[in-house]
């Protein structure tokens, strides 16, 4: 099959039902009647309650094209996402500024509480373990991705850990050539598919740099060649895009992150944010 792409998952299934083998119809059949499960379930959960191996879920998933259970459950997740009510995703023209924003605010709601649902909590460790561990971090991302990635400077640099994010898409190049395999690359890109950060990218890999992707597209280029791929998912509006209500759960992923490695670092990390809330003491009145 060929790579599938976001919201091909059910219908896929369903196109081709008929060509699967009897253990994969078994995982089908699964997968169409229970799809919240999936979402919210284990691979290991799901092989139980068919009565099948691990093994043979995996398979089931690659056939399909994705890399794996989790990459499936990203993209199963944005097909079953509950619609809202017409309240909160229509905007009229004679809705008040306060009704306006409630639907923005719900609509940010909804992508937070979609996001968690599909964290995986291996990943969200092994990328709270390899930034302790690293001798610095580098934050990239181009374009809206851009203020992200700032934020996560602000974020790590209260941490102790040097961290870096630069404004230049060149700059941002220069940076990550001079990585090494000590280091850690944070690369935040919704589409998972923009070129510059794509050649980011392949320049933290050749320099054998820890990587860290933060995007919305399970199957995209920056997922799949990350060492550890962060999803996020979102829909699109009428009035807002997908990258402008997924950039709501990115900030939060990075919160999430932020906070594990303080706490990981106890007493270092109580130190290095004490020393920060003492400098900038000083500018308030």
């Amino acid at each position: 099959m060929s790579t599938t792409d976001k919201q091909q998952c059910l219908p896929r299934i369903r196109s081709h039902y008929s060509t699967f083998s009897d253990k994969e119809k078994q995982v089908a059949d699964y997968i169409l009647e229970n799809p919240q499960q999936v979402v919210h379930g284990t691979i290991n959960q799901v092989a139980d309650d068919i009565g099948i191996a691990d093994s043979t879920v995996f398979r089931f998933c690659k056939r399909l094209g994705f890399k794996g259970f989790q990459a499936l459950k990203i993209v199963l997740a944005t097909e079953i996402v509950e619609p809202m009510q017409d309240i909160h995703e229509r905007i009229a023209e004679n809705d008040s500024e306060k009704t306006v924003a409630e639907k923005v605010f719900f609509s940010n709601i909804k992508t937070l509480e979609d996001t968690l649902k599909i964290v995986d909590d291996n990943a969200l460790k092994s990328a709270v373990d390899a930034i302790c561990k690293a001798r610095k971090i580098e934050c990239f991302g181009i374009g809206g991705s851009n203020i992200i990635a700032l934020d996560a400077y602000h974020k790590f640099i209260r941490t102790g850990i040097p961290v870096f994010a630069q404004p230049d898409t060149h700059l941002q190049l220069m940076a990550a050539s001079q990585m090494t395999s000590e280091d850690v690359a944070i690369l935040i890109s919704h589409t998972g598919m923009t070129k510059d950060i794509l050649e980011i990218l392949e320049v933290t890999k050749d320099n054998g740099v820890k990587t860290i992707g933060i995007t919305g597209f399970a199957n995209s280029s920056l997922s799949k060649n990350v060492d550890i791929p962060l999803y996020t998912v979102s829909e699109e509006t009428e009035f807002r895009s997908e990258a402008l209500e997924s950039r709501i759960a990115q900030l939060s992923l990075i919160d999430a992150m932020y906070v594990n490695v303080l706490m990981n670092q106890k007493e270092h990390g109580k130190e290095s944010l004490r020393k920060v809330r003492n400098a900038i003491s000083s500018k308030r009145i």
